[in-house]
């Protein structure tokens, strides 16, 4: 989740709609400034008996951040309270149960978001080698239940806290029990944002299934492969989903205003602080009637800050973010924006893509979102055969747009190589959790804490 530093009060107040568009319509750049961005979240653990560290303890999450610094990084605060670190690889924030995420910076190809991955990745390792606290790539806590988790000492945390049980009852658990990794992506124009974001969209349940990895709650199988997938689907509706106007006639950036006009506030950020405006409208602040601030209008920095407050499987904001994917170990993590930068990247392979998923239906893509957490590849897809079948052929296409790309390390290899560990996924049929679960049932002998075996 974003990382706020510095309140919007000098910000231009926001008198006109061109002031709402323009955040989606600045965003766009020539193809060769197009970027790669990606975040990953990570479970932290104490190795002597697995807990959640907490934020203040010894070798908690705040020694973590700060630990940092020998690498480089320069803290960030809230409050008076550390709440990430800042340095040429991007940002490493807290999530609200002290998951640890690298926002990574804006990179031109796949090698190096690679090397970034890696740096990061050794940095923490060996801080963590230190601490006696390990890492753990998976969607969601195999082994926690809420109560034993801590909150991290962030603003917009407690109100979300406050506000997720009462508009669905998973919020709380996609707050403090899950991971992700996610990629952000640039576009060239309206038109260009149209056709990637219906794309990401139609294809975003393929990412969840090749990445599902959460089939544990509380030590025991819980029906799911992606369980963190399923836990979108009770979170909050008025901010997440599939989006059907997305794939309406029409859309653009001031249907996407619309939508984030429609879309209940969370706060407010004033002076250091996060202000409640929980389920608050945004339309209310525009017309000086927030109940929260009244007689005040927004500026663009509020705007700003409401755009990151909506979760469906794909955000628009100065870039397109895909959001289906579990967290996972350093092979995976360098997968998923190479399977989103083949497809959507090459404009003969977003075409290709398109005409794959063009005549769906929305109540076949829910209907295949909905399947996917249980099912993962063995989903069912619109016109007939299985997601593994659609599968090899989506990756055939992101191989093709990567290889397209001729993006080459200095061993004159392209980025095609990320693939890989996919394509295993593909070709034999098992996806992360499934392979989990098989050890789960034989060698760890039911045993879930087993599962640490498999930290970074």
């Amino acid at each position: 989740m974003s990382t706020r530093e510095a309140a919007a009060t000098e910000d231009p107040i926001i008198e006109s709609r061109d002031q709402l568009v323009a955040p989606m319509q600045g965003g766009e750049k020539p193809k060769d400034a197009w970027r790669i961005g990606t975040e990953h979240e990570k479970l932290v653990y104490n190795r002597s008996d697995f807990h959640a560290p907490s934020y203040d303890e010894s070798c908690g999450i705040r020694d973590l951040l700060l630990n940092l610094k020998q690498f480089g990084w320069e803290p960030v605060e809230e409050g008076g309270k550390v709440i990430a670190m800042r340095g040429a690889d991007g940002t490493v924030s807290l999530e609200p149960a002290g998951q640890l995420e690298l926002s990574g910076a804006p990179l031109e190809n796949l090698h190096e978001t690679c090397n970034e991955t890696g740096r990061h990745l050794e940095q923490v390792k060996a801080i963590g080698e230190c601490c006696g606290v390990g890492f753990l790539g998976l969607g969601m806590w195999p082994d926690k239940a809420r109560e034993d988790l801590p909150i991290m000492p962030k603003g917009r945390y407690d109100i979300m806290v406050r506000h997720m049980p009462r508009v669905g009852s998973l919020g709380l658990d996609m707050m403090l029990r899950t991971c992700t990794i996610q990629v952000n992506l640039d576009y060239g124009s309206e038109a260009d944002m149209v056709k990637k974001f219906r794309v990401g969209l139609a294809l975003q349940p393929l990412a969840t299934a090749l990445f599902a990895n959460s089939p544990f709650t509380e030590g025991k199988p819980n029906g799911f492969l992606s369980y963190r997938s399923h836990i979108w689907s009770d979170t909050d509706p008025h901010r997440t989903g599939m989006l059907p106007f997305v794939f309406e006639d029409g859309f653009g950036y001031e249907r996407w205003v619309d939508y984030m006009l429609d879309v209940p506030m969370y706060f407010v950020f004033r002076d250091g602080k996060y202000i409640d405006a929980a389920g608050q409208s945004f339309r209310d602040f525009l017309d000086g009637n927030l109940p929260a601030l009244p007689g005040e209008k927004p500026r663009e920095g509020d705007w700003w800050d409401h755009l990151s407050t909506a979760f469906p499987e794909v955000r628009l904001k100065s870039f397109l973010e895909m959001r289906g994917a579990d967290g996972g170990p350093w092979s995976r993590i360098c997968a998923l924006p190479a399977f989103w930068v083949g497809l959507l990247y090459d404009q003969t392979a977003l075409d290709a893509a398109w005409d794959l998923v063009k005549d769906w239906t929305m109540e076949e893509r829910e209907a295949l979102r909905n399947s996917v957490p249980k099912l993962a590849l063995d989903a069912p897809v619109p016109g007939g055969g299985t997601l593994r079948e659609l599968g090899r052929e989506v990756l055939a296409i992101s191989r093709a747009g990567l290889a397209a790309r001729a993006r080459l390390n200095t061993g004159g290899d392209n980025e095609t190589g990320f693939l890989e560990t996919l394509d295993e996924i593909v070709a034999s049929g098992k996806v992360p959790a499934q392979r989990l679960l098989d050890l789960y049932r034989g060698e760890w002998a039911g045993d879930v804490t087993r599962v640490y075996e498999q930290s970074f």
